[in-house]
């Protein structure tokens, strides 16, 4: 019985040195426990939120499909409608054209001003506040042929004649030939809607992860309830 005990003994420090070991050389159970370590996921732009009282909001590229989301709204004078895009590849814009040429940016004329006008953009959001709620407004995507797609939009359209879905099918019936738009950058102002700046970039907050590392009260807590184990053999053979 006496060889047992002191065998059992004689096993109890190397077993609780492996307890506190990390596999190097001369670690010790006193060192500093490691702190937590943090890492952040990239931030991206968040896609449009709820609509508010005085607030609309519309996806550019909704889904990866060549469409606004909503297409056709309605929103009154004061409204703020707030376009927001996606952090994709190729870029869109958010450009203001007329009923009878969807798919052309809306210059000034004679006592017309311009358009608005996001130019091409990824990860931002552009804001056009209505000023004239009885007339409607038309815009489209001006990257490659994306108003040939379809990728048009309007605000208080009517809901005869010039509808939306005319304005829609007037852009697909042009398809691949759209003629190619220049971008010469955003262009605030525009007509029965009003951008008053450029696109500001909408990013989404970096989210944030905590993983706990090992820490020194958790080996004390194992080693202690080894001892107390071995304690029990020990007795159990004596």
């Amino acid at each position: 019985m006496i060889f047992t005990t002191a065998w059992i003994a004689c096993l109890l420090p190397a077993f609780a040195a492996a307890q506190y070991g990390n596999g190097d050389s001369g670690s010790s159970s006193t060192s500093p426990a490691p702190t937590a370590s943090s890492t952040s996921a990239p931030a991206a732009a968040p896609s449009a939120p709820a609509d508010t009282t005085g607030q609309k909001n519309v996806d550019v590229f909704f889904n990866k499909t060549f469409t606004f989301h909503p297409a056709n709204l309605t929103a009154s004078n004061g409204t703020l409608v707030t376009f927001w895009f996606p952090n994709s590849a190729v870029s869109h814009s958010v450009t203001q054209s007329s009923f009878a040429a969807p798919c052309t940016y809306l210059a000034a004329n004679g006592s017309v001003s311009a358009g608005f006008d996001s130019g091409l953009q990824t990860a931002k959001h552009f804001t056009i506040n209505i000023t004239d709620d009885s007339k409607p407004i038309w815009f489209h995507c001006k990257q490659g042929n994306h108003c040939g797609m379809g990728m048009v939009g309007s605000i208080n359209a009517p809901t005869s004649g010039n509808t939306y879905a005319a304005f829609e099918a007037a852009a697909l019936k042009i398809g691949s030939s759209q003629a190619k738009e220049t971008d010469n950058g955003p262009v605030t102002g525009g007509v029965n809607g009003i951008a008053t700046a450029p696109p500001t970039t909408a990013t989404a907050a970096a989210a944030t992860t905590t993983t706990a590392k090992p820490n020194s009260s958790i080996k004390v807590a194992a080693s202690t309830g080894i001892v107390l184990f071995a304690a029990v053999i020990v007795a159990t053979f004596v």
